[in-house]
């Protein structure tokens, strides 16, 4: 195959909305994938997994080896939260190698499980408390909000951290809206949500929403503001979850609930999802 048929069917397949790419190769063909996922706007969310099975293989989004490979998607199957990282993808520098010379360089990055045991991983950071991991739960989010985009802003600490870091007034046990980093509109009600997503005035909405501890529903408890139809105007792939480390781990291999009375919106909710742990880190979870 060429590298026109890795990127035609990595294309499809983003097309068909899945939740984990694997892909076997080297890394010519990492590249290829990076390259795809970063045109979809995926490169960032999507996590991937590498089946070692090229001729240079350097980069941290590999796997050991196959069998390895095939225990991570087992284990992810059987909703075992996993966090993930954003791994180097490294391929021969190609002036370098026009000039003789053999090196390689990091072209960029995908988001690969985290698993030293069984992935090629470049070194990880950590936090050290509850405090510090809404800090910089809150960083990641804030670092990343675009101009343009208006963003719903689920109930929550962990959201609270949020706002906070944007010096704006929240509600606690509310939703409120922020828009270009200023405060919209505190406490909204899900008729005002559904009129603001009727208006012009926005390149893009977002939802940004946390766990509630002990329980791990997403939509449904706390929320409800954020109704079906909200979600659904918004957009699945619009959605961004948040939740320390530990508040994941206290439920378990459970997993996190939706409840958002639509039955079918609740089945697009869904399956494997990234869940904001930290500053560049992210758990893949599955939301049953």
């Amino acid at each position: 195959t060429t590298a026109a048929d890795t990127q035609g069917a990595v294309k499809q397949l983003c097309e068909q909305g899945i939740d984990l790419l694997l892909f076997a190769g080297g890394d010519g063909t990492a590249r290829d994938v990076m390259d795809t996922l970063q045109r979809a706007g995926r490169a960032d969310t999507l996590p991937v997994g590498g089946i070692p099975a090229g001729c240079k293989i350097h980069s941290a989004v590999y796997a050991i080896t196959p069998k390895r490979a095939g225990e991570l998607v087992a284990l992810l199957a059987g909703g075992s939260p996993m966090s993930l990282v954003a791994a180097q993808v490294m391929d021969l520098d190609e002036s370098l190698f026009r000039q003789g010379e053999v090196k390689s360089r990091c072209y960029g990055y995908l988001q690969t499980p985290v698993d030293d045991t069984r992935m090629q991983l470049t070194k990880q950071g950590g936090v050290n408390n509850e405090a510090e991991a809404l800090e910089e739960i809150a960083a990641e989010v804030v670092d990343t909000m675009e101009e343009g985009v208006l963003y719903i802003i689920g109930s929550g600490s962990t959201t609270q951290a949020i706002m906070q870091q944007l010096g704006l007034a929240n509600t606690l046990l509310g939703v409120d809206v922020v828009f270009n980093h200023q405060l919209l509109e505190n406490d909204v009600t899900e008729e005002r949500l559904l009129t603001l997503l009727d208006s012009p005035d926005y390149a893009a909405v977002r939802i940004i929403v946390t766990v509630i501890g002990g329980q791990g529903f997403v939509f449904g408890r706390g929320n409800q503001q954020i109704s079906a139809e909200v979600i659904r105007r918004v957009g699945v792939e619009n959605i961004t979850i948040v939740a320390t480390s530990e508040k994941l781990r206290t439920l378990g291999q459970r997993g996190l609930l939706v409840d958002t009375g639509n039955e079918a919106m609740d089945n697009q909710l869904r399956g494997l999802r990234p869940v904001i742990t930290g500053y560049e880190q992210k758990t893949l979870v599955t939301i049953g």
